[in-house]
């Protein structure tokens, strides 16, 4: 599945060439050409799939700014650890700037941990922060390797999970969230992108065998504020509409029927 991340890399090295992007990621091409997908993979012909091909892109765009900005404002309340599951081809610990004391933690398994390095030593990407990646599995203790990685639960940390609940499926969901919130103290932030109702059934229904939509198995739970609560978390749920508006990019097309907030998440432990 990490060849995925690859696919993300390569929108945001699409968005990075343009004048008015709203990120700059300059590991993100090297990351794309690497894996295959420089400078273009053939469009499809079907003009559906296609449309659809450009609604996942700019979706990845404006979530990346969304969570961007989550990570900047956690940063200026003091927040100096920072997790990212299922990391894949994230550059955020290279192209952003962290204050000084900051380590950021890459968890993902070690096939996209691996490549990544190969790429990085090619770019001689220099860090920004202390960057500790953990090869492990989601699926398995995970916890108990980011704990041997040095993280420390009792201080504040922001966590991202990006592009990551719509593969697992909803007990799984569960879990991960339980184990974020074990390991949050109060104070701690979280970032979160989540599947839209109706989604799977969009996109996934025609979707090729093993593309990403194939795999898409989890949507936003009806209430995603109280879901949190439940959680110990006081969150704030945003549409991929209202986000895009807000950054300059509005969505021309009439809103989906289903559309409701909670894709984009922002949260703090209470």
């Amino acid at each position: 599945m990490w060849a995925t991340a690859v696919g993300v890399a390569r929108v945001r090295a699409l968005e990075t060439e343009r004048e008015n992007a709203l990120f700059r990621d300059p590991l993100a091409q090297a990351f794309a050409a690497a894996g295959g997908l420089w400078p273009s993979s053939p469009p499809p012909g079907d003009e559906a799939a296609r449309r659809r091909r450009l609604a996942v892109s700019f979706s990845i765009v404006i979530r990346t700014k969304f969570l961007d900005d989550l990570l900047r404002q956690a940063c200026a309340f003091g927040v100096r650890q920072v997790v990212l599951l299922g990391a894949g081809m994230d550059s955020r610990a290279f192209r952003m700037d962290w204050p000084e004391g900051t380590r950021l933690f890459e968890v993902d398994t070690a096939a996209p941990l691996d490549f990544k390095a190969s790429v990085l030593r090619q770019e001689r990407a220099v860090a920004r922060c202390e960057r500790i990646t953990v090869a492990v599995d989601l699926r398995e203790d995970w916890p108990a390797a980011l704990a041997a990685a040095g993280h420390d639960p009792a201080v504040p940390t922001v966590w991202i999970a990006e592009g990551l609940l719509i593969y697992l499926p909803e007990d799984a969901v569960e879990l991960l969230l339980a184990r974020i919130s074990t390991r949050s103290a109060a104070g701690s932030r979280m970032g979160l992108t989540l599947g839209s109702r109706g989604v799977i059934e969009r996109f996934a229904a025609d979707a090729a065998p093993g593309s990403a939509a194939s795999l898409w198995v989890s949507e936003m739970p009806d209430d995603p504020v109280r879901w949190l609560a439940g959680h110990g978390w006081e969150a704030d749920s945003r549409t991929l509409r209202e986000r895009a508006a807000a950054y300059g990019r509005p969505i021309s097309t009439p809103p989906q029927r289903e559309e409701r907030p909670g894709q984009l998440i922002s949260a703090v432990r209470r």
